[in-house]
């Protein structure tokens, strides 16, 4: 018998129903989102090599929320566009609006023009929300994918491993030749960073990737190589981590054939142990209001308490623990005492 992905009938949505949700994708979704919140903990003006080296082991964040999307796609064997997008616009709209309160009471000189301000939600140009528009893209994408696949008469499953496969391919392309392209089309430097962060085809290959995993049902297969999965995580991470501290070719955060491959083993790592914890499954299954309104502790934190005066070591320590516990707390205190449209709107 020829081994080829198989795709499940579709079922209900396995990313909605808190029923039928899947503790060990939440327990990654959790670990993710503290990832997150490291992120955006490190100092931003220092340019030291250890902040380097816990970003660099950080970067996976997003990658495996992509991941997890694709693989829950493939094992359900459906994609609701229209309930992700609503899922995902909504709440993000409120923090938006929230955001731009935010930093107009801190820039009395910001442009409120309105077609500023209609650019900066369609570009999510407040804080660190460019990727709810990445997920936007790679959900768009995953959907197209499987419609195409549904839509075959015959070898869907092979026509999808192609696609998928593809896919991938064109993500990596689009990393190593959209910066150099832009540059050499004589765009600005902070213009071409912009469009990195929002490089979907590269994004979308770790959607892909986690889609091709859930096709093949491949977690058999992975706990039995876990040993050589972590030896591969971890050398990818120092390839990854020496290529950002010593510049070598591609140094960027992201949108890197290095950060490609620690992310995509890091994202397999966790699929073959497939941690099941309670807390960090809580916390996953909230991950998206977290990741909205975390950043309103840190950028309060920043503002108006001097952190700053205690090192850059104290400094991350102190914002990570706060953000972490102010973010958790209040998503249990906004579980326990509002309505289930309000935790929708809120992406709670």
């Amino acid at each position: 018998m020829t081994a080829v992905a198989h795709v499940p009938a579709r079922r209900t949505s396995p990313e909605t129903p808190a029923v039928n949700r899947d503790s060990g994708i939440d327990t990654m979704r959790g670990i993710a989102i503290l990832m997150v919140i490291g992120i955006h903990s490190l100092p931003q003006s220092i340019d030291a090599s250890w902040i380097k080296v816990i970003d660099a082991a950080l970067r996976p964040c997003v990658p495996i929320f992509l991941f997890a999307s694709g693989y829950l796609t493939a094992t359900s064997g459906r994609v609701p566009l229209w309930k992700r997008l609503k899922a995902t616009i909504v709440p993000y709209a409120i923090a938006f609006a929230a955001a731009y309160i935010y930093m107009a009471g801190h820039n009395p000189a910001m442009d409120h023009r309105l077609s500023t301000a209609v650019a900066r939600f369609l570009l999510a140009y407040v804080f660190v929300y460019y990727y709810v528009f990445v997920y936007v893209g790679c959900t768009i994408g995953l959907w197209l994918i499987f419609r195409y696949a549904d839509n075959s008469t015959r070898d869907t499953s092979q026509q999808l491993t192609i696609l998928l496969g593809i896919a991938i391919a064109f993500g990596l392309i689009a990393g190593s030749y959209l910066d150099p392209l832009l540059l050499r089309a004589g765009f600005a430097e902070s213009l071409i960073q912009e469009a990195r962060l929002r490089n979907i085809p590269f994004w979308f290959s770790f959607a892909a990737c986690g889609a091709l995993f859930g096709a093949f049902r491949a977690e058999p297969a992975l706990r039995n190589m876990r040993i050589t999965i972590l030896g591969a995580t971890v050398i990818t991470y120092l390839i990854y981590a020496a290529v950002r501290i010593f510049g070598i070719g591609d140094s960027a955060d992201y949108d890197s054939v290095a950060f490609f491959g620690y992310a995509a083993m890091l994202t397999i790592l966790l699929l073959a142990i497939y941690p099941r914890v309670p807390l960090l499954a809580a916390i996953g299954s909230g991950s998206y209001f977290i990741y909205l309104w975390h950043i309103f502790v840190v950028m309060t934190l920043r503002d108006h308490a001097p952190l700053r005066g205690f090192g850059a070591v104290p400094d991350f320590v102190a914002t990570y623990a706060i953000t972490t516990m102010v973010s958790v707390t209040a998503l249990l205190a906004i579980r326990r005492t509002a309505s289930s449209r309000t935790l929708r709107w809120l992406g709670a």
